[in-house]
């Protein structure tokens, strides 16, 4: 059976981030992508130039589609803190620790969680209060969504929200 000659990016890009989540960064490779993908490991390399290349390239597509997600969520104002976040993506912890060691990732990755807060932040009123709170809410709902992963949920963020008044 042939290979196949063209794939799209972003077809590529979900199996690097399925490779990433779910065995790690040493599984993103040219071999082990060409067996998920089809295509050879040589066009794999001429496309990205290296696995790091290949790699960045995912992630930072990923954060592009974060950050759309994001854009979409920005233009309902009628939601609260919860609701908000409701609608967002999440990262994943392997999407979120791969994009730390890259300085420009890290800035994708700090800019849209400051987007995140001050949304969250204007929810909650404003000023240094409601940016504490945000800041609260944004670290509650990350730590849940990146735990849930590892099984199961240890509390309800309406509850953390509730509380914070």
């Amino acid at each position: 059976m042939s290979r196949t000659r063209t794939l799209p990016d972003t077809e590529i890009y979900t199996q690097v981030l399925t490779a990433l989540e779910t065995h790690g960064e040493k599984s993103v490779s040219f071999g082990n992508l060409s067996r998920a993908t089809g295509l050879a490991p040589a066009t794999l390399a001429q496309r990205y130039g290296s696995v790091d290349g290949m790699l960045r390239a995912a992630l930072t597509s990923e954060w592009a589609r974060l950050t759309e997600a994001l854009e979409t969520a920005v233009l309902d104002t009628s939601k609260g803190a919860q609701g908000l976040l409701k609608t967002l993506p999440c990262p994943s912890a392997a999407v979120l620790a791969s994009s730390l060691r890259d300085p420009e990732l890290r800035a994708q990755a700090a800019d849209w969680r400051t987007r995140i807060e001050a949304l969250l932040s204007a929810r909650r009123g404003g000023g240094p209060k409601g940016a504490e709170a945000a800041a609260l809410i944004f670290a509650a709902w990350q730590g849940r969504q990146m735990w849930e992963a590892a099984g199961g949920k240890s509390f309800r963020l309406a509850e953390v929200i509730k509380r914070l008044g």
